[in-house]
C-alpha cells in the first residue's frame, strides 16, 4: 500500500482499455485526491468500472475537476468523504439519489454542471445528515413551484444558487435551517408573501435579479446582511427598515434610482437608522431625475 497522502492528477488523456478492478483501501494512508482536465478517449466500457474506483476510496477529500464527468455512483459502503468538489462537469439530476452512504459529507460543490431540478436537487442532499455547504452555482435549475415538495438536509447552512434560472418560486424551495444564502444572478423579481420562515437565514444575496423593491424580512427574522445591487429598484421602500430591524448591512446600490421625494425619505430614515447603506453613497446615483 503506498504511503502517499495527497495526490494531485493533472491533464492526462487515457489511451488504454479500462477494465474492471477490486482495490483494496483498507491500508490506505491516502488522505485526498484531486484530478482535473481529466480526458477520456475510450468510451466503450462499463462506466461504473471507472465510477466505482473513485466511489469507493477511503479518503476523506476527493476533487474531481473539468473533466466532463457524466456521472459517480454512490458509494457501495459507508464512506468517509468529507469534502467533494465536482467543479465545471456534465453531471445532471440523477447524482447520488437515494443514496445513504454519503453520511460524513459536509462540503459538495457541483459548480457549473447541468442540473436542472431544484426538487431533485434538495432530495439528493436529504440523506447527507452532516452536510453543512453546497455549491449548486452555475447550472440550469429551475423551481415551478405549484405545491411541488422539496426535502433537504437539515443540517445544510450555506447553499449557493447563484446564476440559475430561478424565479420567485425558489423561496418554496429553500433549507429550513439555511443561514447564508446566494441567489444572485438568476430571474426573481420578487420575494413571495406567505411562503415558509427561514428564521436561521442571515445573510441573502439577491444582486443581479429583477427586483423591483426591496423585500421585507417577514420571512427572514434574523437577517443581517442583504444584497439587492444590480436589479430594477426605483424607489426603496422606507418600510424597510421597520420590517428589517436586524439588518445590520444593506447593499443596495448600483440601482436605477429615481429621484423623488420618497426615495429622499428612504436616505432619511436609512441615516436615521445608524447608516446601513453600503457603499453610500458613490454605488447610489440617480438614473431619473424628478420631473
Amino acid at each position: 500500500h503506498s504511503s502517499v497522502e495527497y495526490f494531485n492528477i493533472n491533464n492526462v488523456t487515457q489511451m488504454s482499455d479500462i477494465e474492471h478492478y477490486n482495490f483494496d483501501y483498507s491500508g490506505t494512508s491516502m488522505k485526498a485526491l484531486t484530478m482535473k482536465k481529466i480526458k477520456i478517449t475510450d468510451m466503450y466500457f462499463s462506466q461504473d468500472d471507472l465510477y466505482e474506483i473513485f466511489a469507493d476510496m477511503n479518503i476523506t477529500d476527493m476533487t474531481i475537476a473539468d473533466s466532463e464527468m457524466i456521472h459517480m455512483l454512490c458509494p457501495s459502503r459507508k464512506s468517509s468523504f468529507r469534502y467533494l468538489n465536482f467543479l465545471k462537469n456534465d453531471l445532471t439530476d440523477f447524482l447520488f439519489q437515494k443514496c445513504d452512504n454519503l453520511a460524513q459529507l459536509e462540503t459538495l460543490i457541483l459548480q457549473k454542471n447541468k442540473f436542472e431540478s431544484l426538487r431533485k436537487v434538495s432530495f439528493m442532499t436529504s440523506r447527507m445528515k452532516s452536510l453543512t455547504y453546497l455549491d449548486m452555482s452555475s447550472n440550469l435549475l429551475r423551481h415551478d413551484g405549484a405545491g411541488v415538495q422539496c426535502q433537504w438536509a437539515e443540517s445544510l447552512a450555506e447553499l449557493d444558487l447563484s446564476s440559475n434560472q430561478l424565479a420567485g418560486a425558489v423561496f418554496e424551495c429553500l433549507p429550513a435551517n439555511v443561514q447564508k444564502l446566494s441567489l444572485r444572478n438568476n430571474q426573481i423579481s420578487n420575494v413571495p408573501s406567505g411562503m415558509a420562515e427561514l428564521k436561521s437565514l442571515e445573510e441573502l444575496n439577491l444582486a443581479s435579479n429583477r427586483l423591483a423593491d426591496l423585500p421585507g424580512c417577514g420571512g427572514f427574522t434574523s437577517l443581517q446582511f442583504l444584497n439587492v445591487e444590480m436589479n430594477s429598484i426605483l424607489t426603496p421602500s422606507a418600510d424597510f427598515f421597520q420590517s428589517c430591524p436586524r439588518v445590520r448591512e444593506l447593499q443596495a446600490g448600483h440601482n436605477p434610482f429615481q429621484c423623488s421625494c420618497e426615495l429622499q425619505a428612504f436616505i432619511r430614515l436609512e441615516r436615521r437608522s445608524g447608516g446601513k447603506l453600503f457603499g453610500w453613497p458613490a454605488a447610489y446615483v440617480c438614473e431619473y431625475p424628478e420631473g
